[in-house]
């Protein structure tokens, strides 16, 4: 279990985010997780996979499936690019890319 100091000496938990009741076991972010994000200023919204083409959701999926296999691509091993278990690939089957 991560933890940090806080100011006056008292220990803290890091937020869920960052730690693994946080994360969902298919990749991403769980409902805790993105809420403990949120509280950190950041604005995240869920997977959207099967969201259709030409709305706004179905428009972030396009783009966020086109920008992780340009990263898959170009940032990965070929060791980790056919992993089924790292975390790009969940990412990718969990947005149906």
């Amino acid at each position: 279990m991560r933890c940090y100091y806080k100011k006056g000496g008292s220990v803290k938990k890091s937020p869920a985010w960052t730690r693994k009741e946080g994360k969902d076991p298919e990749g991403g972010l769980n409902a805790k997780g993105r809420a403990s994000a949120k509280k950190q200023g950041m604005n995240l919204k869920p997977p959207a996979p099967n969201a259709k083409a030409g709305t706004k959701d179905g428009n972030r999926r396009k783009s966020f499936c086109a920008r992780m296999k340009g990263m898959k691509a170009k940032n990965t091993s070929s060791k980790t690019a056919n992993d089924p278990d790292s975390r790009i690939n969940k990412s990718l089957r969990k947005w149906n890319c």
